[in-house]
């Protein structure tokens, strides 16, 4: 069949166009995720990148089944030999990129420190390599230096190819006008002035000026509901983050101070409650919360002295409204979960600051460092229920979140403002 085909199959021609456009527009990502700041945008372009090259592998992987099923068709009659042998050169090269990129791309996730996992275009997720997440530090780096070294070797060998690939077409089409395109464009004749063949250049054009003007979506996902009951005891839980351009907790209005008050009181947070937070990101804001914290509670206004709030939050609970970026969060460049799934808050000294508003001085132990905080809080009382809410500062530096390249604060801010909002039930 192949010796009387003067082209290729339908589904090969489709899947070469495809292709060819995903590499193209791979590239351009690739060139604008490597040079710009390593921001929201360049971390949504990112997961893009890795969604485009789990495609090209798929589609090459088919590609390459059909083709062993449906030969390609013959070349140009009376073809020199050695353009017979760089024309299978090339075509095999191009095989090699195809799988090889996006495998080695897919070492270098398995392998990577914060182990973020792959979800294709945002929805579909996909596994690390078996075994490589699990290796001890030393291989695991290994295996991420060969797959870091293999991908940068594997692009620039990209680079030459398609300019072989496009030099040789343009050769048959104008120099040759031999029948050779018309094995990917039906029915295209030889010669420049074939509509096909600017109709793939305009293609070409288009993809890659869709490559520079692709801008991701960056802005803060809308954070999930609260949990329709509220958690047990050991686990209260927590809804969204406060915006963080407040500066200063709501004012609220203490009410008279009730005679049962003279000692501190236990009080259990409700349904509703919210602890969140939020940071700067190359400019952009980022907002998040902790789905799961707990709050043991022992206070009265009358007895500011002998009051006490210790707070526990896991640590793991944290999101972002990204679940890339939230595996990213808890990994050991930042919270650190594995080693440091907790962080406390622990206050024994009140002060009251004016009417309603009071100012908590403890210390916060995360990351397995502990820093003396004070978190300033609004607070009414009505009867058996309070409502209380507050902002405050912290470097995330001083705790250690951020570890190497993410240690400086020139694209991710040193301070985090984290909030709360609460309604609580005496006990």
């Amino acid at each position: 069949m192949a010796e009387n085909r003067t082209r290729y199959t339908t589904v090969a021609i489709a899947l070469h166009w495809l292709i060819a456009a995903a590499i193209i527009f791979q590239i351009i990502l690739g060139w604008r995720a490597g040079d710009g700041p390593k921001g929201p945008a360049t971390f949504a372009m990112m997961q893009l990148h890795k969604s485009i090259g789990i495609t090209i592998l798929l589609l090459s992987l088919a590609r390459l089944g059909w083709r062993w099923v449906n030969p390609a068709p013959p070349g140009p009659v009376g073809q020199p030999r050695w353009k017979q042998i760089a024309s299978k050169v090339v075509h095999v090269g191009f095989y090699v990129i195809m799988i090889g990129l996006p495998l080695t791309g897919w070492i270098l996730v398995s392998t990577s420190r914060t182990n973020l996992p792959t979800i294709l275009f945002g929805a579909i997720p996909w596994p690390h390599l078996p075994l490589l997440p699990d290796l001890a530090a030393g291989p695991k780096h290994l295996w991420h230096e060969i797959g870091e070294i293999g991908h940068g070797v594997l692009v620039k060998t990209t680079y030459l190819l398609l300019l072989l690939h496009l030099g040789a077409v343009a050769k048959h089409q104008i120099l040759d006008k031999d029948a050779v395109f018309q094995n990917m464009a039906p029915g295209a004749k030889p010669g420049w002035k074939e509509p096909r063949l600017w109709l793939a250049a305009a293609g070409f054009a288009a993809i890659v000026a869709a490559g520079y003007l692709y801008t991701p979506n960056t802005a803060p996902a809308a954070p999930p509901p609260a949990p329709a009951e509220p958690a047990p005891a050991v686990e209260p839980a927590a809804a969204p983050a406060a915006t963080p351009g407040a500066a200063t907790a709501p004012e609220a209005v203490a009410a008279p101070p009730v005679s049962d008050l003279k000692d501190p009181v236990a009080w259990s947070v409700q349904k509703g409650a919210t602890l969140g937070f939020a940071a700067t990101w190359s400019g952009a804001s980022i907002e998040g919360r902790f789905q799961r914290w707990t709050a043991d509670i022992q206070f009265s206004p009358e007895a500011l002295d002998r009051s006490k709030v210790t707070v526990g939050v896991d640590l793991a609970s944290a999101e972002t409204g990204d679940a890339q970026r939230d595996a990213s969060l808890t990994g050991e460049d930042f919270l650190d979960t594995a080693d440091h799934p907790k962080a406390v808050f622990t206050a024994t000294k009140f002060r009251k600051t004016g009417e309603g508003k009071y100012v908590a001085d403890g210390s916060l132990d995360l990351r397995g460092v502990k820093k003396p905080l004070s978190l300033p809080f609004s607070l009414k009382i009505d009867g058996d229920t309070a409502t209380a809410s507050g902002v405050t500062t912290l470097d995330r530096t001083t705790f250690g979140v951020g570890q190497g390249e993410w240690a400086s604060t020139d694209e991710i801010a040193a301070q985090v403002t984290v909030s709360f909002k609460l309604t609580a039930k005496r006990k």
